[in-house]
């Protein structure tokens, strides 16, 4: 009897589990439109040679959009058609992606605002209204019983425009004036206005082509900024502009003569000083004056060390440096004002092997840490006073944790920033004096959402070379590992930037339907530390790719999903991911979404005209060596296109993309849908009003994410 019993529940609660399991939900074939010509672009040879190596590239006439000539007016007519090619084979989702959309945006809660931060006597903070795209910058003086006053309102602001961005606010010390930028074009050339907040007026003073990076001097009247090459669109100059003065008048303070290098500007936290940061990848130099000396010249911090990079902040009247000198995962070094040299920097925060220092924030009696520790972000609290130090706990398997915005330099209170697969973004206020933390605000998410419904895993993958991947997890409960369910894998691995995880209310349209969806923190990031970035990069970049591989092979393995229902994604350097692994394995991927995806790796880094290639020698290679370019071409997704069955593919740019420009990803398409086998799917959809981060505001972009979810979802045949 009691055998029976076992038998019966152990029946009813597999069929529990079935009924909530998405694993079974139904499912049907999409009909694709039958009989639909795909685009077939204009083959015209280019011969390419260097190193003694000779290249045909049939679709190089694509780059000449941003050219005279005739062929600008044929490139948009093949994008055009592309895009047109997509909807028709599209149309039977257009339904779907109307409910994805209408579904992602109700979780939105429109009415909202940000938590303020205290500076320099006022509350500032940012709120959104209902309908709108864009936020409204606002500020109280002393309380926030105070009045409010709406310092800009970018819903108005915006209006008229197909794109529009406004960022770099910087309030004048007497809190009388505002600097910002504004790019309407999405190509990140910024045009710097300044408003005076007593009387609204929008002065005359507009500085066109700059990185939108404004630092008010402490005099209340000079500006510096970092201008761009209109062409390269570098970051070449750092220009110093005086209130009522032309432009075209301001002074030059550096000329940044190396191509390899990008720079910007910043002041400390104590406002005492101002700095110019010039910094490759492998080595970095400041110079700085004092803010209330704008006129002086800049002095050099600490003269530029091969392979040695540096940066500095500035508090307590001494100045607090992270370096990699002698420290691979970086350390945390102080020095008096007067001796800025390495001879005379102490160690603060010892270097470790196994902790990476990713940055600091300083207090009158604290220091926050930002670290990295076995892949997981940290935050490390010093006392300046004794020395005495702690770490905040958090218990969620896969999570990230960072420094937030903290004006306040006279506080014990860290403002720090959380979220996780399952957790929305949350704000909290840290005592670090009594060791409590407070809840600001976590992200509303409107509808039934509940984090208790969703499970969040962290797993390794082991490499060819024994190195252990982690791989972020996250799925609704109810899910079975029988590799039956969709699962899409995402992946970056590049410039030392980690992938880490985050919470996006409309990933929940697809864990909604079934999918899992996975992290593969990859070689080429800094997830694992420094030693982790440099293993994928230049001579060693391809095992970024080997390791996603690795990665999908784990999830296989463990049966979190099959090939036939493995999807992969990534974007801009993640693009070149996407394609590096199509061309080398194939037969893992159902479907694969590329996104402003660098794929033509070679011939870019071969023109130093375009923007952006001359910062990157050092990360993939100057193909003028010899031995580079080989091991470029040996990967480059372009080069490497062949005569075979891809996977489905849905790939996307923007016509104005300053960072991945339009042509590498129409190229790329262009080659693949003239050398795949097979019925499987290809698609290029252009934005032809926007750039790199796609349309601008709060619910265009969801129109992009449900173009993106409605493809995989067709692919796997969930209609609804």
């Amino acid at each position: 009897m009691q055998t029976k019993n076992l038998f019966l529940l152990a029946i009813a609660t597999l069929v529990a589990l079935s009924c909530n399991n998405k694993n079974s939900a139904k499912k049907m074939t999409y009909n694709w439109p039958e009989n639909i010509a795909a685009p077939v672009c204009e083959i015209k040879p280019t011969t390419l040679t260097a190193n003694g190596d000779t290249r045909i590239d049939n679709y190089y006439w694509l780059n000449d959009y941003f050219k005279k000539g005739a062929d600008s007016t044929k490139v948009v007519d093949y994008l055009k058609a592309e895009n047109a090619y997509y909807d028709t084979m599209m149309s039977g989702t257009k339904l779907l992606q109307e409910k994805l959309y209408t579904e992602m945006k109700a979780r939105i809660k429109e009415k909202d605002e940000t938590v303020p931060y205290f500076k320099h006597g006022y509350f500032y903070y940012s709120r959104l209204v209902d309908g709108k795209d864009y936020y409204i910058f606002c500020r109280k003086k002393a309380s926030l019983g105070a009045a409010e006053e709406i310092l800009l309102d970018v819903n108005a602001m915006a209006e008229g425009h197909n794109y529009f961005s406004a960022t770099g606010f910087a309030v004048s010390m007497d809190n009388k004036l505002l600097a910002y930028g504004v790019d309407m074009l999405s190509r990140r050339e910024y045009t710097i206005h300044i408003k005076n907040l007593e009387t609204g007026e929008i002065y005359k003073d507009a500085i066109t082509d700059t990185e939108a990076d404004p630092v008010w001097a402490n005099d209340n009247k000079t500006i510096f900024y970092t201008a761009k090459n209109p062409v390269t669109l570098l970051s070449e100059k750092i220009k110093k502009h005086v209130l009522s003065t032309e432009a075209t008048m301001d002074k030059l303070v550096y000329e940044e003569k190396d191509p390899s290098n990008y720079i910007g500007l910043s002041k400390t936290k104590s406002d005492k000083y101002i700095l110019i940061t010039s910094q490759a990848t492998l080595s970095s130099e400041v110079k700085w004056i004092d803010a209330a000396k704008p006129d002086a010249a800049f002095a050099v911090f600490q003269p530029r060390i091969k392979e040695v990079l540096y940066d500095v902040d500035h508090a307590n009247d001494k100045f607090y440096i992270r370096t990699n000198l002698h420290a691979k995962n970086f350390k945390i070094v102080t020095c008096t004002e007067d001796k800025k040299d390495t001879a005379n920097w102490k160690d603060m925060v010892p270097h470790s092997d196994t902790v990476l220092v990713q940055g600091f924030e300083l207090f009158k009696n604290y220091i926050a840490v930002s670290e990295r520790i076995n892949g997981l972000t940290q935050m490390h609290i010093i006392n300046l006073k004794d020395n005495a130090s702690h770490y905040l706990v958090f218990d969620e398997p896969a999570y990230t944790a960072s420094i937030g915005t903290n004006a306040e330099y006279d506080t014990d209170t860290l403002r720090f920033n959380y979220t996780s697969l399952t957790t929305p973004n949350s704000v909290y206020d840290y005592n670090m004096m009594a060791r409590e933390k407070k809840l600001m605000k976590q992200q509303e998410v409107l509808g039934d959402f509940k984090i208790s419904d969703y499970t969040t895993e962290r797993g390794f993958a082991v490499a060819k070379d024994g190195s252990k991947i982690p791989i972020s997890i996250v799925y609704k409960k109810g899910f079975i590992k029988d590799g039956n369910a969709p699962l899409l894998l995402d992946g970056y691995g590049s410039y030392g930037y980690s992938n880490d995880v985050y919470f996006d209310s409309k990933r929940l349209s697809l864990l909604n339907r079934g999918f899992t969806y996975a992290i593969a923190h990859i070689r080429g990031g800094e997830e694992m530390g420094r030693y982790w970035y440099e293993d994928g990069k230049m001579m060693k970049k391809k095992n970024t790719f080997t390791d996603f591989i690795d990665c999908a092979e784990y999830l296989l393995a463990n049966k979190y999903t099959s090939t036939k229902h493995l999807y992969i994604n990534g974007g801009s350097a993640g693009g070149l991911l996407m394609g590096a692994v199509v061309n080398m394995r194939p037969d893992l991927w159902n479907g694969v979404i590329a996104a402003v995806p660098f794929v033509d790796v070679l011939t870019t880094m071969s023109d130093p005209t375009i923007p952006l290639t001359t910062n990157e020698y050092d990360q993939w290679g100057n193909p003028a060596d010899k031995e580079s370019y080989d091991y470029m071409k040996s990967y480059s997704p372009y080069d490497n296109v062949e005569k075979k069955t891809y996977p489905n593919m849905l790939v996307t740019t923007g016509l104005h993309d300053s960072q991945v420009q339009y042509f590498e990803p129409a190229k790329w398409v262009a080659k693949l849908r003239a050398m795949k086998t097979g019925n499987n799917k290809l698609f290029l959809y252009t934005n032809m009003d926007a750039g790199h981060g796609g349309a601008s505001g709060r619910f265009k972009p969801l129109k992009d994410k449900a173009r993106g979810y409605a493809f995989l979802l067709a692919l796997e045949g969930i209609t609804e």
